[in-house]
């Protein structure tokens, strides 16, 4: 929803950030791959090691690289196939990085129950499948926009779960990943639903490359 409805309220904010960058040489590209290193080595680090209100804090600033650079890319004259892809796979492995992270603090920091770790890695794998419905149905002509729970909404839970936990209160990201596990679930089903009801849903597709035809 955040990604359809807040991008003009955030624009106030990303544009100037997104101006002085492109003055200062960066490119969206570059810009993109900053953010996502910087967001991985938060997230690999810091979360593991039980600074986790100081994970959420960060983990949210480098996530804001990921509208900057798409705004770098349209005051530039417009962004590219390249880059469209790489911010898109750059996107998976900082959701991946993030929850596999939270997934090792409920293993060895908090000793969580079994149920909670499973809860945690489905959530990781609901994310992705998420973001790859729109991905492939975008590639075969179909559009697929909103959804309950998009990489935004999935991000700012987490982030709260983190700094709940980290000031104390217990149960708090635990209660944030199952949030999003129900969130996520509607969310594919709600993306496979447009999928089916686009017009262009039963438009025959071509033989992937080396099939007989």
């Amino acid at each position: 929803m955040l990604s359809v409805h807040g991008r003009e309220p955030a624009a106030v904010v990303v544009e100037p950030v997104a101006r002085g960058l492109l003055r200062a040489g960066l490119t969206p590209n570059v810009t993109t791959l900053v953010g996502t290193v910087a967001t991985v080595l938060v997230s690999v680090v810091l979360i593991p090691l039980d600074h986790l209100v100081w994970a959420a804090l960060l983990s949210a600033f480098f996530a804001a690289f990921d509208m900057v650079d798409g705004t770098m890319a349209r005051l530039g004259g417009g962004g590219t196939a390249f880059g469209a892809t790489l911010d898109a796979s750059c996107d998976r492995i900082t959701d991946g990085a993030l929850f596999g992270a939270i997934a090792l603090w409920f293993i060895y920091v908090d000793g969580a129950p079994s149920v909670t770790v499973a809860v945690t890695l489905a959530v990781l794998v609901l994310a992705q499948v998420t973001s790859y419905i729109k991905a492939r149905g975008e590639a075969g002509g179909l559009r697929i926009v909103g959804g309950l729970i998009e990489r935004p909404e999935r991000l700012i839970a987490a982030c709260v779960g983190l700094v709940l936990e980290g000031a104390g209160v217990s149960g708090a990201l635990a209660g944030a990943m199952w949030v999003l596990l129900v969130g996520s679930g509607i969310t594919v089903v709600q993306r496979l639903v447009l999928a089916a009801r686009d017009p262009h849903a039963h438009d025959r597709m071509a033989p992937p490359e080396g099939a007989p035809r």
